[in-house]
This record gives structure tokens, sequence and C-alpha cells, in this order.
């Protein structure tokens, strides 16, 4: 040992000296790439190289192990919770309630509607592989998921910078519309691939296939291809033709878009995809999709009615419970609207609010006719249900003004008084309240009739007064007004809201000579298998107001219409009605009636800002007019009040015909007169 350091033996220093001789240069040519791999075997058959192997098995091992042990957990986290596949065949849906109009067809459609179960066997060849081509072209290859259709569908969406296309099987569209809700989550869609595997484990293609074609969503309420071809089409899915199943087919990517009563010029553009679909999968051939997609596609369609019936379907609607309680089963409500005078209503409304509406400032407008035993034929809710579907006949309460004034003559007459009695029209005062005529003149002595005609404020208040506020409130009662009433002397001037629907039906008393009138919609309910729940019978109704009473006041408002503040609503036969305009012109009314319909019209702003002047004898009063004559146009002409109308006056005093109406009147509700 020398200076501490260990000394290197030599023959040691010989040994490495060989070694690195035999090492090749980096930068030889190829007897140094041959050496080298040869060298790199030897390393690798080293103790060395093998222990690296063994690691790096060892590890790749635990980490797979660990990996399926993370991939059961999470499986097992999402499959916890899955939903009861035990009941398949029974799908949850809410009541489909289908609404007709008078005549038996249908105004709307409530719920969800599935048509008739259909086997594979009973659909046409062409309708299953127009769905094949469209949603799932290897449906009959795959095991519920198929990897290939998710890369294609990855490719389509990335090169289009959006989603173009879905990478779902049939099977898994089927199990997410059975048993699972549309979220846009993780956990769905490993439940929804999950549930899309035991499908495929249980059922053959076959029942994958028909269960799909009866449960999904194919648009406006319906479920099922035959529910669709039903509502779209009128047929059964059994009959529909090969433009028809390419329709049905294309509403699968989007329902609501390609709907035909929306868009049918979208509905033929999705069709013809669905063709070219069908012959890139081999199913046909270019020539027969060409001819098919040239089509016009006809389809049939309520939209019209439907659109224009919507408040009033919703109004019968709202009174089913009352008549049957909870609906369990499929039902069909049968109405007495009348289609022609609905779609009349509709239209003339739009136009007076079109052509006038924004110059006056005239937003909305209402209007509900009735037959005078009180059957509703037309019910408009407002200027356009698809923006509000606020019923503003029905729901809303507003200031009727001179309209009420009927109440205080009714009261007058049956006290003792004639129309041919006079007061004078003068300035009055009660309390602190000075109260002043529209235009803000007098006109001295005035009979009774004269008032109403001219519709003067101060004579309707010293009526009121004289007769007593009470009176006048018990008046409304008895002929259906059911909204509160405050015993204030503007009481006489209309201050108390009330809606249009029941104003409407109290003149409907007094046109039918006094008889109790309750505006009703429903003549029957019956489920689909054809099992009647309520049938409405028409019997004898109380006599609510004497009849002499009934025709004093009826003569009077002839002449409101004759020659009065109703001049312009004058249609073209006997008439008689009512005007009535609110301060400030906030609400305009017209009430009225013929021998056959009562009819009531309401112009306003749901805010209840003012109108620009707009008076109950001008707007409303021409809208009454130009429906009435165009709802009764070819009936021949008849007197108001006929006798024959009359119903003998109930026994008992007025308290026991309050009695009875306390009885049988709902505040709006539709109540039956009988029923089986």
């Amino acid at each position: 040992m020398t200076d501490g350091k260990r000394k290197i033996p030599r023959q040691t220093q010989k040994t490495d000296r060989k070694v690195a001789d035999r090492i090749p240069n980096r930068g030889t040519g190829g007897r140094g790439s041959a050496l080298s791999v040869q060298n790199t075997k030897a390393v690798a058959k080293s103790p060395g190289g093998r222990w690296i192997a063994v690691r790096l098995f060892k590890w790749s091992l635990v980490c797979s192990i660990w990996g399926c042990l993370a991939l059961a957990i999470l499986v097992a986290w999402y499959a916890w919770d899955l939903p009861d596949i035990g009941n398949l065949s029974a799908p949850t849906r809410s009541v489909s309630i289908t609404i007709t109009d008078s005549g038996g067809r249908d105004i709307a459609t409530y719920g969800d509607l599935y048509g008739e179960p259909l086997r594979l066997a009973d659909v046409p060849p062409y309708l299953v592989q127009a769905i094949i081509a469209t949603e799932d072209r290897r449906f009959f290859s795959h095991s519920g998921f198929d990897p290939v259709a998710l890369v294609r569908a990855l490719v389509v969406n990335l090169r289009a910078g959006r989603v173009q296309q879905g990478g779902s099987t049939l099977t898994q569209q089927l199990a997410k519309n059975i048993f699972l809700k549309p979220d846009r989550t993780l956990r769905r869609k490993v439940q929804e691939l999950l549930l899309a595997f035991w499908l495929e484990a249980n059922f053959s293609k076959e029942q994958i296939f028909t269960l799909y074609i009866n449960r999904v969503y194919l648009g406006a309420g319906t479920y099922g291809v035959d529910a669709a071809a039903r509502r779209y089409f009128s047929i059964s899915a059994r009959s529909v033709s090969l433009h028809q199943a390419a329709v049905i087919a294309g509403l699968l990517k989007a329902p609501s878009r390609y709907s035909p009563l929306r868009s049918v010029k979208a509905a033929e553009d999705r069709a013809n995809v669905v063709l070219r679909m069908m012959v890139r999968s081999g199913f046909l051939d270019k020539k027969t999709a060409q001819e098919v997609g040239a089509r016009r596609l006809t389809v049939v369609s309520h939209s019209g009615r439907r659109r224009t019936a919507r408040y009033f379907s919703d109004w019968a609607l709202e009174r089913v419970n009352s008549f049957i309680g909870r609906a369990e089963n499929d039902l069909i409500v049968h109405t007495t609207m009348d289609a022609r005078s609905q779609k009349i209503a509709q239209s003339r409304l739009e136009a007076v609010l079109k052509r006038q509406g924004k110059k006056r400032n005239i937003s909305q407008a209402a209007l509900v006719s009735m037959s005078q035993s009180g059957a509703v034929r037309a019910l408009v809710g407002g200027r356009d249900y698809s923006s509000s579907q606020y019923n503003r006949a029905s729901q809303s309460r507003r200031q009727p003004g001179s309209a009420f004034k009927v109440f205080v003559y009714l009261a007058a007459i049956e006290s003792g008084m004639s129309p041919q009695d006079t007061l004078i029209d003068g300035p009055l005062k009660i309390g602190k309240w000075n109260p002043r005529n529209y235009g803000g003149g007098y006109e001295g002595v005035v009979t009774i009739k004269d008032a109403l005609l001219r519709s003067i404020n101060t004579v309707a208040i010293k009526i009121s007064e004289k007769v007593g506020r009470q009176k006048v409130i018990n008046m409304a009662r008895r002929l259906g007004i059911t909204s509160p009433l405050k015993s204030h002397p503007s009481l006489a001037l209309g201050a108390s809201e009330v809606s249009l629907l029941e104003l409407t039906a109290a003149y409907g008393v007094i046109a039918n000579g006094g008889i109790a009138v309750w505006p009703h919609a429903i003549t029957e309910i019956r489920t689909r298998s054809g099992e009647v729940l309520y049938r409405r019978m028409d019997g004898a109704a109380a006599q609510v107001l004497d009849p002499n009473t009934a025709r004093g006041v009826n003569d009077m408002l002839q002449a409101v219409v004759s020659e009065g503040t109703g001049r312009a609503a004058k249609p073209g036969r006997p008439a008689a009605g009512k005007t009535g305009t609110s301060q400030d012109f906030r609400d305009a009314w017209f009430v009225g009636y013929t021998n056959e319909l009562v009819t009531g019209v309401w112009m306003g702003n749901d805010d209840n800002s003012p109108m620009k002047r707009v008076t109950g004898g001008g707007y409303p009063a021409e809208l009454w007019s130009s429906y009435t004559r165009a709802a009764l146009r070819g009936l021949p002409i008849k007197p108001l009040m006929s006798s024959a109308r009359l119903a003998p006056t109930l026994s008992g005093s007025r308290s026991s015909i309050l009695k009875w109406l306390e009885r049988n009147v709902q505040a709006h509700e539709e109540a039956p007169i009988s029923a089986d």
C-alpha cells in the first residue's frame, strides 16, 4: 500500500484492457453493429437483465389487477342503483286525454299517445330497413355496443366541429328510453351500456327491435311507430308507404325539428336523407329512392283546429277531474265546441287586433260564445295561444263598466219599477264621490229605458241606491256571478271585477227568459275502450228570474243595439246587448245575444294600461257583430225570447232558489244539470 491508495493488481488491468479492445467503435460499420446486437443479447441473458424483465412483468401484472379491480368497482358503483328491469312490458306514462269538438273531430291531445302494439311482422319491411339504415346499420351483428359506429361518429363530429352523428346503438337507445332519464352524464351513459348488454343477453334481436318501434318517441306526444302514423297520416303503421316510412324514420334524429306538423318541407328533406341512407345500406336502389323522394308529402293535420281551439280545450280539460276524479285510463272527451264558430272567432279577433291593436294600444282580446242553455260553442282566451296560455275569457277578472248595469235594471224592474218611469239625470254627490257621465253632460228628465239605452251613469247609481245595493248583488248572484262584489256606490258602474265567461252566461239567463245558465263544455267522457264515465243529460233547470222581468229588460237591451250605444253591434237579425267601458278606457266590453247565441267580447291590456279611447260601443261591438254574422250565416232569422224556452218557475221563495243555486253552482266550475 503506497500513499494510502489501493494498488490495482496487474492481472486485472490486463483483463480490462482486453475487454475494452473487444468493444466496437460506434462509428464503425456492419461488423460492429452485429457485435452490438450479440452483446445486447448477452446482457439480456445476464443476471441483471433477467431482474429488470421480472420487475416489468411483476408491475404490469399488479397494474392490470388493480385496473380490473378499479373498473369492477366503477361498474358496481354505477350498477348498484340501476332501475327495476322486471316490469319491461308495462310502460310508465301519463294518461292520454283526447278532446273532440261537437262533431267528434280531435282538437287537442294531452299526455302520452301510444298506438297499437305491433310485432315485427306487422310493419312493412321498408319501415324496418329505414330505421336500421338511419339508426344502426350493424344492429343485427353487434352485441349492444358498436365500437365501429362510435369511431365513425367521432370522426364525423371532429371534421364538422360539432355533434352531427351519435354512436349509440339501437339497443342503447332502447335502454335509455325504457329505463333511464335523458341526462347527459357519465353515470347515465355507463348505465345505458350495462342495460344494453343485459337486453342483448336476455332478448333476441327481433324482440329488441319490436320493443324499440313500440316505445320510441316520435314527436307530438306520440310513442311508437303506430301512434306516429296515426297522428301524422291518420293510418296504422301497418299501411304506411315507403315515403311515409322514411318520414317516420327521419323523426328519430329530432322529432320536433322534423315533424311534418311543424314543417312539411323539413320532413320531406329529412325523408330524402333517409332514402339515400337506405340506398347506401343496400336496401333500396337509387332510382326508386329518387322517385319516392320527389313526391309531395300529404299530412293529415288537425293543426288548424288545434291551434284555434287550445284555449277552449285547456278550459274543458280543467273540468274532467271534477266529473270522474283522477283519470286512470286513456280518455276521449266530447265537447260542445263548434269548430266553425271557433275558427271564425279566432280569425275575426286576430283581424281586429292586427288592424287596430297598435294604433289604439289594444294588445289583448277575448271572446266567448254559447247557446242560451250554456253550451259553449267558441272560446278564445287571447290573441295568440303560443305566446300566452293565460285564458282571459275564464281566468281573468276585469271591471265590466256599464255592462254590469243590467243587474241594476233587473233589480229595478223586479222591485216594481217600469221602463217608462222617469228620473232626473243631473249632478250627483254621494259622500265625497262625484260620479259623472261619459262626455260630462246631463240629459235632465229621462226614462229608465232611455237611461239604459244611453248608458247614463247618474241614473244607474240613483236606481241602485233606491232599490238597495244588496238587491243588485243578489240579482247578480242569481244570474251566476260568483266573483266578489263590493257594496259601494260605484257597484252600479261595474267597479267590481268579473270574468267574461260568467258575465256572458248571466246575459244568457235574460235571453232564455230567466232560466239558470251554467257554461259547460263537456257532453261525454269515455275510455278508449268505449266505457262511458260521464254523460251530460239536459233536463229542467231552475227559473231564477221572473219571465216578465226578463222580457222587460230584454226590450231595453234590444233598444241599446238598435238605437243606443251598441248600434255598431247590429248583426242583421234581432239582437240585444250592452256596452261597457271601465275607467280611463282600461277595459272595453260588449255582451249580447240573438235567438241562437249569447256572446261576450272584452278588449284591453294585461298590464291594465289604458287604451286610446276604446269604448265598448266601438271595436268590441264591431267584433261581436262580425263574429255573430259569420257564425249564424245561412240560419233562419228568429225573434228573441221564444216562449217555448220558458220553463215553469220553481216553487218556493227567492231564498229557496238561492239555496238551490248554492247547492248546484260552484264558483267557476262547470256543473252538469244531471248525469248518469
